[in-house]
This record gives C-alpha cells, structure tokens and sequence, in this order.
C-alpha cells in the first residue's frame, strides 16, 4: 500500500459531496454569503430546478479582484483569524469551504465590484480551475452563476430526484434563510416565472404572511421569554390548526436556522393534551443566546448546533410555549383520550368556510319501523345494545350464503352508525360500515392506478385550500397520479390550490376537503420505492383509508342497502385489504341462545 497527497481538486471533490449534495445546498450557501455581505437586496434564479443555472444576486459589499480569485480556495475565510474566534462565530459562513466545493463540481462565474471600485471583475472556474479574470462593468455586490451542477461527477447527477423534488427543496432553503432577515428584500425566479417577491418586512410576522400566507400567519400567538441564558421570541401555532403534515416548524438561534430533534420534543410537550396524537403543530422559534455558549461547527452543512446546557434551553422552549398556550386559553376543553373526540371537526379562525349554505332536507319515511320482524315466519328482532361481534363464529364459511346478494331495504338497520344488521339466507350479516368502504375504495383505487380511470364526483362549490408552495408544486407534480383517483385539483397562485372534485366516496364538504388535502399531501409526500404492483397496492390502500375516513355519516337504510351491495358485488368481500374483517354471520341457532 502506498500513501500519496490527493491532488487539490479531487480533494475539493470529495469535500463537495459533504457540502454540496443538491441543487438547495448551492443557493443555502450562496444566499447566506449574500446576507453575511449587508445586502438589502437578495436574487435567486433558477433553471431547471438547479441543473442548468442556479445564479444569487445581491447588492452587498462585494469583493476585490484579489479576494474574488482567493474565495474559491479551501478555507479561505475573512470571518476567523484565530482559534478564539471560533467561540464567536455570528455569521453564517465562516469554513471557507462553500465556493470550493461548488466550483469543483460545476461551472461558476463569478462578478463583482467594491462600493468604491471603478469597475468590477469577472472571475470564472470550473471543476476547481480557475479559467480566467477579467475587468466588466458591474454593479456593486455580487453576481455569482453556478451551471450544469454535478457536470463532472454523472452517478451524483443521475440521484437527483425529480425537477419538482429538487426545486421543492430550493424553496425551502430560501424560506429558512428569508426567515432570518425580514428586513432583506429576497426574491425567487425559476424558468422564468417569480415564485416569491418579498419586500423588506416591518416585522417577523409580516414576513412569516409574506412566505406562508395570511391563514399560517394569522393562526400563530406571540411566544417570548428572558432568562440569563437565553432568550426566546417567535410565534406558535393554535393547537386547532395542527395538521398531521410537516411544515412550518423552525427553530433559529442568533439568526441561523438549526435541526433540533431534541427541542422539537419541548415543544410537543407544550401541547400535551391540546392536540391529538399524529399532528403538528406550526412554530417558529427564535433564540438568542451567547455566541460562546454554542457549537455551531459540528457539521459541514451548519444545520446543527450543540448548546452548553441543553437541557435548560429544552426547559425555557416548554415554559415559553406552555405559557403562551395557557394565556390564550388554549388550555383544557377536549379530552382526546375520548375516541369519539376525534371525530370531532376542527374548526379554526376560518369558521365560516365550514357553515353550510342552508339546511339539507332530509326525507323521511313515517311508516318505516326499524324494528319490524327480521325473517317471515319469525318473531326475532334485533335487541336493543346487543354487540353481535361477540356471537361471530371467526372461522365460518361465507362460500353459500351470499348466493342471493339481495338485502330488503326495509329489513336493514344502521346501528349506532357503525354496523349495517341485515337478514341474509342463514341468519344475521352484521358489517363495519366504514371497513365496507374502506374495502369498497381501495378497488377502486386499485383499478384506477391499474390504468381503469376513477369516478369524479364534482363538488357543488370549489374548495380552496392554502397549502405552501412546495405542498402547491407536490400536488402539481403528481396531477396525472390524482387524476387517474378521481381528484380534480388544480392550482391557484404560488401556494393554494382549488377542489373541483373528489372520488366517488369521498366528502365535498369543504371542512372535510381541506383535511383530507393535507393527508394526500402526506401521502404523496412518502417517496418510498416499492416493487411494481405492491407499490399499487399501497397507494390504494392509503387512499382507501382517507376516504373512509372522511366519508359521511350513513343517513338512511337506502344508502346501507346500496353499500350492501357495491360490496358484496366485489371480489373480496370480507376482509379488508390489509386483513382486518369487514363482516360476520350470527346464524339463527346463535341467535336462539340469546334467549
């Protein structure tokens, strides 16, 4: 074996793959070299979701000929001098390895001039070498141009994901670095088209609606707290408002956003017993603190920090939650341990989107006796609160008794809106209602993602829903996938996206549209890869399931007939798709001992 020095650019290479690892680290890096310069001004345009040109425009202080050649060698930094300098880092580069590692993986042209220069300089490099330097008229500040990405490294190209994945990345390292500077104007400009345009803000909150839009903006209540440690300020979520997506959860500390699982959890705590389990709340969380009190060097991207006591920043976060939450009478009045609260709808400041136009009439049958004889001939009824999944016989043979699928509408009745009891040729059927949906859905989302189509039922007025950008282009990137289901959902703007209509099965209400907007996106949101037919599979299943559950309440025994029947008309109809029994016998000789 033998050792050998790594020459420079292969060095920078490998570096690169630690710092840059897609298109969002480019515009992460270079915006925050942006900011660390005092620009008030901040571009960002993209072309193909970073592939072809990422380019970041500011009207900072620009550079020198010498220093705008030096800055793309490793390490090099005007921001450290000395080992004690690290224990007071307050910008947000300082390793010196962000333009070496970016030009040793794409072509980079780089201009730039000095408040008090006469003219600007051109520096251009590619996979690590510098091309050229030149004298350009420019404006002061900088104007670097990142092309073709990954052009010298093609396995690291080709694990790109999809131009939408990528730039959905892009967005959100833009928001998280907006977020940081409301007084910095910061636009965002892909294929031509503005996605964000943000003035300098007047404050957090203005630049919070700016970016996520009036509805997140106007559901947050001020969080604050001083101690001698640190400090806390930011805003919180109302605990009615906490989706089951992620999004809209930032942690800051002296201005750089950080990852904080361990934080996460104080704030989750805050909401112990204000929302149910599986859902999020929104937050944003900012933190000040002694610079020397914090690590933030503890990885290449900077997305980490390490406090000194981090148990004492964990309690500050859960009382300064805690406290906002009480003080705004979020505290008590649900009790989530009930199962029938959840069924409750989730009604936020937007109440009046959820009230319905006018009454529904209802029809109604006044001759109608749910409780007349079940069988001719026969005197049994069905017995006021008797569980009949105690009487089921698990191993029972359904092969003869459906040879005659027809139910008599008059002979059915709903129970406690969960099970359909009816007569069939041996005695009882009794089924779950919404496991008989969830059976019924996922054929049809199974056949629709085989290439059969799906139904679309319109909805009577068009729902709107805010969802964010990177939610707006998810939904957007998989239209055809939502079409084949049978969900018409088109865009409006950068961040919302209008309901035309869902599948056959599914609620049109639009509290209910918004909610079941927020499970798709999650369920989208899984790019886990499977083996063809169980990916299928899956995606049917996960549909299935938001459509039971977002169904509504059986009104008559005409509907629990037609239920009935789509179920019984198809190829499985006892179990659901991952198993779980949709129906039961009790035969005549198990009713007899009832008695």
């Amino acid at each position: 074996m033998v050792l050998r020095i790594l020459p420079g650019n292969i060095a920078n290479m490998i570096a690169a793959g630690e710092v840059v690892g897609r298109p969002a680290s480019v515009v992460k890096e270079l915006m925050e070299n942006s900011v660390d310069a005092g620009a008030t001004e901040i571009s960002v345009v993209i072309a193909d979701s970073g592939r072809t040109l990422i380019q970041v425009i500011d009207n900072g202080c620009g550079m020198t000929p010498d220093d705008a050649v030096l800055c793309f060698e490793r390490h090099a930094t005007s921001k450290i001098a000395t080992a004690e300098d690290l224990q007071d880092i307050q910008t947000f580069g300082f390793r010196g390895e962000a333009l070496a590692s970016i030009a040793a993986v794409a072509e980079v042209t780089l201009k730039t001039r000095t408040e008090d220069g006469e003219t600007g300089c051109q520096v251009e490099f590619a996979a690590s070498k510098h091309l050229s330097t030149k004298e350009v008229s420019a404006p002061k500040g900088t104007n670097i141009s990142v092309r073709n990405l990954f052009y010298n490294i093609p396995a690291r190209r080709k694990f790109l994901k999809s131009d939408n994945v990528e730039f959905r990345h892009i967005v959100e390292e833009f928001s998280r670095v907006a977020l940081t500077s409301p007084g910095i104007g910061f636009s965002l400009i892909h294929n031509g088209k503005d996605v964000y345009v943000l003035k300098s803000a007047k404050s957090l909150k203005y630049r919070i609606m700016d970016l996520m839009g009036a509805s997140v903006a106007g559901d947050l209540v001020d969080v604050t707290a001083d101690t001698s440690v640190v400090s806390v300020r930011g805003f919180a979520g109302r605990p009615d408002t906490a989706r089951k997506t992620l999004g809209n959860q930032f942690f800051f500390v002296n201005g750089r956003y950080f990852r904080s699982p361990y934080l996460h959890k104080a704030v989750m705590k805050a909401y112990e017993g204000l929302i149910p389990e599986g859902v999020t709340p929104a937050y944003f969380i900012y933190l000040e603190t002694d610079p020397k009190s914090i690590d933030v060097n503890i990885s290449p991207t900077k997305s980490e920090v390490k406090f000194e006591d981090e148990s004492f920043v964990f309690q500050v976060v859960f009382a300064a939650v805690k406290e906002t939450l009480g003080k705004n009478s979020f505290a008590g009045g649900i009790d989530f341990s009930n199962p029938e609260a959840n069924e409750m709808p989730v009604l936020g400041s937007h109440f009046s989107e959820y009230k319905p136009e006018s009454a529904p009439a209802v029809p109604i049958d006044p001759d109608y006796n749910p409780f007349e004889p079940l069988f001719e001939g026969d005197n049994v009824k069905a017995p006021s609160g008797w569980d009949a999944s105690k009487y089921v016989d698990r191993h029972e043979d359904y092969g003869k008794l459906f040879e005659d699928k027809t139910v008599p509408v008059s002979q059915t009745i709903i129970l406690d809106g969960r099970y359909i009891v009816a007569p069939v040729k041996e005695g009882l059927m009794v089924v779950n209602i919404r496991r008989a949906r969830e059976r019924i859905l996922y054929d049809r989302a199974l056949a629709a993602l085989n290439r059969n189509g799906h139904v679309t039922q319109a909805n009577m007025f068009p729902v709107k829903v805010q969802v964010g950008v990177s939610e707006r282009m998810l939904l957007e990137e998989k239209t055809g996938l939502l079409s084949s289901l049978g969900f018409d959902i088109s865009p409006l703007g950068n961040d919302t996206v209008v309901v035309n209509g869902v599948p056959e099965g599914f609620s049109g209400e639009a509290g209910k549209v918004q909610t079941m907007v927020q499970n798709l996106i999650l369920i989208l949101s899984d790019d886990s890869a499977s083996l063809p037919g169980v990916m299928e599979s899956a995606m049917a299943e996960k549909i299935a399931l938001l459509g039971a559950s977002s169904s509504n309440p059986m009104a008559s025994p005409m509907e629990a007939r037609l239920l009935l029947d789509t179920l019984l008309s198809g190829g499985n109809p006892e179990l659901t798709s991952n198993g779980k029994r949709i129906m039961a016998i009790l035969n005549l000789s198990q009713v007899e001992k009832l008695f």
